[in-house]
C-alpha cells in the first residue's frame, strides 16, 4: 500500500489556494468584489480638542485595514469608504470617595462614523462608537493622557472595524 499523504497534502493546499473569496483569520469578512477602502482624516469638533487625536485615529485605523485585511488602503474612491468625525473628548467625574471628594475621573472619546461600502451597500452604516477610561484623580492627567488615549483610540478602532467587516 502506497502511502497518501502526497494526496492529502495536495488536496490541503488545493483547497487552501481555491478559498480565495472574502475570509482572513482575523474574522474579516469582505465581499470578493472590494479591494481597496478609503479612511479619510477624522476633523475634530469636540469642544475640547486634543491636537495629537484626529491624526492617531485615523492612522490607526488605516493601519488596521492594511494589516487585518486584504484591502488596499487608498485615498479618494474606494469599494468601502470609512468618513467620520470626532465628537467629544472630555473628562468627567467618575467616583467619589467617602467624604465626597473625586477618586476618579473618566476620559470619554465619542466618534460619529459613516462606513460606505460600495461592494455591498447593505452592508452600510452610520453610528456614534464611544468608548472611556476611568483613572485616579490623584494623578496628573498631562502625564497619562497620552496612554489613555492609545488605550481608547484601539477600542473605538476595533470597533469601527468589527462593525465593517467582521460579521460575527
Amino acid at each position: 500500500m502506497k502511502s497518501r499523504f502526497p494526496y492529502v497534502v495536495f488536496v490541503v493546499v488545493f483547497l487552501l489556494l481555491g478559498c480565495s473569496g472574502g475570509y482572513s483569520f482575523t474574522g474579516a469578512s469582505i465581499p470578493p468584489n472590494a479591494h481597496t477602502i478609503s479612511v479619510a482624516t477624522f476633523p475634530n469638533y469636540a469642544s475640547t480638542v486634543n491636537p495629537q487625536l484626529s491624526q492617531k485615529l485615523t492612522d490607526d485605523l488605516r493601519n488596521m485595514f492594511s494589516t487585518q485585511t486584504s484591502l488596499n488602503v487608498v485615498n479618494g474612491d474606494a469599494d468601502m469608504e470609512i468618513t467620520g468625525e470626532i465628537t467629544a473628548y472630555n473628562t468627567t467625574a467618575a467616583a467619589l470617595s467617602a467624604n465626597d471628594d473625586v477618586s476618579m475621573n473618566r476620559l470619554t472619546i465619542s466618534i460619529k462614523v459613516k462606513f460606505e461600502n460600495n461592494a455591498d451597500p447593505d452592508a452600510s452604516f452610520e453610528q456614534t462608537f464611544t468608548r472611556y477610561r476611568d483613572f485616579s484623580a490623584q494623578l496628573n492627567f498631562s502625564s497619562i493622557e497620552n496612554t489613555l488615549v492609545g488605550e481608547i483610540v484601539a477600542e473605538l478602532c476595533e470597533d469601527v472595524f468589527n462593525k465593517s467587516v467582521v460579521n460575527w
